[in-house]
């Protein structure tokens, strides 16, 4: 197994009990911690808490948190040897344990015969990742190679992807960043995950059969609610006066021999260490490739290899992924704050949000550890928000005033690609401001007009939205999630809570369609059931 598989879970470490000692005497009582009086005596607290890599700046100096607990943060994650677990992954090692198999999107975006430098440590974590197995390279090319056909056949006008979960949202938000970025061209491009017909209705409304590429994604291609969307899909095509069904459907699966029985004419496959919230690197990212091209995709790879580099190669104290899942667990674990909320000022970034919830929630939202023990303490608090700053005219009321203190985390792009004078700098303002105000609060002459202050925010600064620093950015937040789950002794990498609900829905259905009485159902399904059969 290796030493990765013995590491201590972050409550048998050492350093966990110096940190709560050190919690209870400077972040507790009269005296505690408070950021104004921290930034009066300390001249240097930001370029202490300011973190650089590539593509990105993160400013955590606007923290509820001081030296001595960043350091000691710090040595927990070495005690927990999170190091040997992250190159463990990199590797290609088994670490995603219940499920016996290795995690593989960071291949999915690594690139062969670059120089390695650095450290003998660095070199030797960094070299997993920039060599490509020739399965890995070989499906790019042919991912890459059918998405410049796509985008050059003036026969194809609009595409439609079917896909749920980490299979479309990686790809959406993607292509809904770029697209405000004005990197997009080629063909028009929809999603369908829904499984309620009213999305895909909506979609297939205004297309032409003849002129509508349909792309499949299903790592199983088992998953229920695509199917029914994809087999709805096809029965519009053919009643459509569609012809070469084939022709007109792509799989992405690693299911090829399902893919083939539906119909799909081509299918693009991975291997099963690709996850879905991981997986738009690999021929998920089909649809990403259709709408920036084969050179913006590689740029998109690029951006996220460079992190990953960051990632295997720069020391704890300075690791951004690391330090920011040490943060989390810091609010989550000793200040016990129960959700974080993003708030990303830039249009192209709205749907951030959603594809966190499932990345850091599906992930970490976990009761036992990877060794089947419970839990001791929290794990993964609730990850929420929407784009700035329509949430200033929203939640940031409660953000401000509210009892809860809740961590913040604005996502900021220095450069926009609109070109309409006076927008830009009052958006980047407005953050900062609300930065600045949630740690400053007010002394209000009355008490409705008091605002407590002394409440945390992270600034996330991006250069630009191109799919380069978008790369970065969204392999940053893999990363984190994966620290942050190491830490806690958790296996990231499965999902078996999503599993249940999904064989519940099987007898339901059967009764709804079947008009019984569902005899082995609860008695409110069975009420609800008879409910929804009245006229």
């Amino acid at each position: 197994m290796g030493v990765w598989h013995e590491r201590p879970r972050c409550d048998e470490a050492p350093a966990w009990a110096l940190l709560r000692s050190h919690f209870q005497q400077a972040f507790t009582g009269p005296q505690a911690f408070d950021l104004r009086r921290a930034f009066e005596q300390d001249a240097g607290r930001f370029a202490a808490f300011g973190l650089d890599a590539p593509s990105l700046f993160a400013d955590l100096s606007k923290n509820l948190i001081d030296r001595t607990a960043q350091r000691l943060l710090t040595e927990l994650a070495r005690e927990c040897g999170v190091e040997a677990h992250r190159d463990a992954m990199l590797r290609g090692e088994r670490i995603n344990t219940s499920e016996d198999r290795p995690v593989t999107h960071v291949q999915w975006r690594s690139e062969s015969n670059r120089p390695v430098t650095g450290t003998d440590q660095a070199q030797s974590a960094i070299k997993s990742i920039v060599d490509v197995p020739p399965d890995v390279q070989a499906s790019r090319h042919a991912m890459l190679e059918l998405a410049e056909a796509v985008r050059a056949d003036a026969g194809i006008s609009d595409v439609v992807h079917i896909g749920i979960g980490g299979s479309d949202l990686g790809p959406r938000v993607v292509v809904q960043a770029l697209r405000a970025s004005g990197c997009v061209s080629g063909p028009r491009l929809h999603f369908v995950a829904n499984m309620d017909g009213h999305e895909l209705a909506a979609v297939l409304a205004p297309l032409q059969a003849a002129r509508t590429l349909f792309i499949v994604a299903s790592k199983t291609f088992g998953t229920a609610e695509t199917l029914r969307n994809a087999q709805s899909a096809r029965d519009w095509f053919v009643a459509q006066g569609g012809g070469e069904v084939a022709r007109h459907f792509v799989a992405v699966s690693a299911n090829r021999a399902a893919a083939a029985a539906f119909g799909a004419g081509r299918c693009l496959g991975f291997d099963e260490g690709v996850g879905g919230r991981f997986s738009l690197w690999s021929p998920i990212g089909l649809p990403i490739a259709i709408a920036i091209g084969r050179a913006g995709f590689e740029q998109l790879l690029a951006g996220a290899r460079a992190l990953d580099e960051h990632f295997a190669g720069a020391p704890l104290e300075r690791n951004l992924p690391v330090q920011l899942a040490l943060l989390d667990l810091w609010y989550r674990n000793f200040h016990g704050l129960a959700s974080r909320c993003v708030a990303p000022y830039h249009h192209g970034l709205r749907g951030l949000p959603a594809w966190l919830q499932q990345l850091e929630m599906e992930s970490n939202g976990k009761g036992v550890d990877a060794r089947g023990r419970p839990l001791g303490f929290a794990s993964a608090p609730v990850t929420w928000g929407q784009a700035g700053s329509n949430g200033q005219h929203a939640f940031f009321q409660m953000l401000h005033q509210g009892s809860d203190v809740i961590p913040v985390e604005f996502v900021l792009v220095r450069d926009d690609a609109h070109g309409l004078p006076g927008h830009h700098d009052k958006l980047l303002a407005n953050a900062l401001a609300q930065a600045r105000a949630l740690m400053c609060g007010q002394a209000g002459d009355a008490p409705e007009r008091h605002f407590p202050g002394n409440r945390p925010s992270t600034v996330l600064l991006l250069p630009d939205l191109s799919p380069h620093s978008l790369g970065a950015l969204l392999s940053l937040y893999e990363h984190r999630t994966f620290v942050l789950g190491s830490l806690w002794g958790l296996n990231s990498f499965d999902q078996w809570g999503v599993e249940l609900g999904k064989r519940h829905a099987g007898a339901i259905e059967a009764a709804l369609q079947a008009h019984t009485e569902g005899s082995t159902l609860d008695a409110s399904t069975a009420g609800l059931l008879a409910r929804l059969r009245q006229p």
